[in-house]
Parts: C-alpha cells; sequence; structure tokens
C-alpha cells in the first residue's frame, strides 16, 4: 500500500456507501421473481442444490420464497453493516483508484447473494445477469480513463479462467455443483482480474479452500446438511479475502 492515508479515506469512503446501499438489499431480493418449480428441481437457474448418492430418495424441501427472506427481522441493517464492513476492505485494499468503481455495485449485490444462496441454494441468474453488464460497463468505462489495458485483459482472462474452472467441474460433476455457482465464478473473476492476478489466485482458490473447510465445519456442527451447503457465500468471501490479501500473498510466493 503507497498511501495509507488515501487507503484509510478510501476505506471510509466505501464503507458509508455500500452500507447506505446494503440498506437496499431487502428490496432486490424481494424483486427476484420466482423460479418456475420444474427448474428448482432440475438446477436450473442458478441453483446449487447439491444431491449425491446419499441424498437420493430424500424429499426436497420447498424452496424459501424470495419475498419472505426479504421480510426478515433486522435484513437491512445486517446487510448494511455487512456491505460496509466488506466495502472498507475493499477501499483499504484497493486505496483510493479508478480501480474501485466496478467494485462498488458489485458488493451490496454480492451481500444479497449471499443470503439468497444460504436460504435457498440458488443464486438467481436475474440478479447475476445485470451484475454481469454493470460490472463490464464499469470495467470498460475504468479503462477509459485510465487505458491500463493490462487491467482490462487480465479481467478477460479472469473471466475466462474461473469461469472455465467452475465449468469444468459442473460438466464433470452437474450434481454436485450448481451452474449458478459457474456464473458467479465467471463474474468474481472479471472484478478479481482486472485488480491482479494475485487477487484472482487467492479469490479462485480461497473459494474451495474455504467452501471444504466451511461446509465441513457446518455440517459437523449440523447447520446445513453436507449434501447441499451452499457455495456461494464462501465464493464471495473468498473473493473479499483475494482483494485484501491477493497481491501480498503472490508477491511472497514469487520472492519466497
Amino acid at each position: 500500500m503507497s498511501d495509507p492515508g488515501g487507503a484509510a479515506a478510501a476505506a471510509g469512503a466505501l464503507a458509508l456507501l455500500c452500507g447506505a446501499l446494503g440498506l437496499l438489499v431487502p428490496a432486490l431480493v424481494a424483486r427476484i421473481p420466482e423460479p418456475e418449480p420444474s427448474t428448482v428441481h432440475a438446477g436450473a437457474d442458478g441453483a446449487d442444490r447439491a444431491d449425491g448418492a446419499d441424498g437420493a430418495g430424500l424429499e426436497e424441501e420447498p424452496k424459501e420464497a424470495y419475498a419472505d427472506i426479504a421480510r426478515s427481522p433486522g435484513l437491512a441493517w445486517k446487510a448494511a453493516l455487512a456491505s460496509a464492513v466488506a466495502g472498507a476492505v475493499v477501499g483499504w485494499a484497493v486505496g483510493a483508484d479508478w480501480d474501485l468503481l466496478p467494485l462498488v455495485p458489485l458488493v451490496p449485490v454480492s451481500v444479497a447473494l449471499a443470503v439468497v444462496d444460504w436460504r435457498t441454494r440458488l443464486l438467481p441468474t436475474k440478479v447475476i445477469a445485470p451484475t454481469y453488464l454493470v460490472t463490464i460497463a464499469l470495467t470498460l468505462l475504468t479503462w477509459l480513463v485510465t487505458r491500463e489495458t493490462d487491467d482490462l485483459v487480465r479481467a478477460f482472462w479472469g473471466w475466462l479462467v474461473a469461469g472455465g474452472i467452475f465449468f469444468a467441474l459442473w460438466f464433470v460433476h452437474p450434481r454436485g455443483l450448481g451452474y449458478g455457482d459457474v456464473r458467479l465464478a465467471g463474474l468474481l473473476g472479471i472484478a478479481l482480474g482486472h485488480l491482479g492476478w494475485g487477487e484472482l489466485l487467492v479469490g479462485v482458490y480461497g473459494g474451495f479452500l474455504l467452501g471444504g473447510l466451511g461446509g465441513g465445519l457446518l455440517s459437523l456442527l449440523r447447520v446445513v446438511e453436507r449434501r447441499a451447503f451452499p457455495f456461494g457465500p464462501f465464493m464471495l468471501l473468498a473473493a473479499l479475502l483475494g482483494i485484501w490479501i491477493g497481491a501480498p500473498v503472490l508477491d511472497g510466493l514469487a520472492t519466497g
């Protein structure tokens, strides 16, 4: 971090901005259209319902309605707090830089996706698809201002690498990974790749690490069923971790 003062200012500004946007998470969740029942069970529309062999014959629990999730007590302030903390981390890690531009709307949307995936094991395309468009547009706008072509190329490779890895895993074992995770991986790959290779490396690898450890722990504590734990929140947490420590981790690997 070359300018601690600028980083602190960016952290404070993003905490306030993302926290304010986080208050809109219940409204965003309430506006998500309900999927057709057949698509939920078939694993379409971003379903993360991993029904392995050990789940054969078990009746699928009905999906919680998005409107009911949006009305959850305290969701607005909890989402605002989570968005503010994430915004502060992003601002501190990136500093006062144009690279923050594509990340600002991604923070509250990520909180909304984490909530929805945790409660339903679905990552709705109706949220991810427009977020792709916004992220790509803001990434291009950042390039128009900075003319950092390397960042733009890395964003493309981030989408290709992260999305490609998750697509391959889904193609080999579709019951073990929802296609919503594939879509989310590509989106995060753009954002992380735009920042740097270290952010992309830690963000993608960290998702598998946190997902494995976190899913196992939650299963052990009987918070979730091992066969059906949501992977999206761990991917999003790993992406935040990648933004925070990705660059120094890669520097350490390169020099050590």
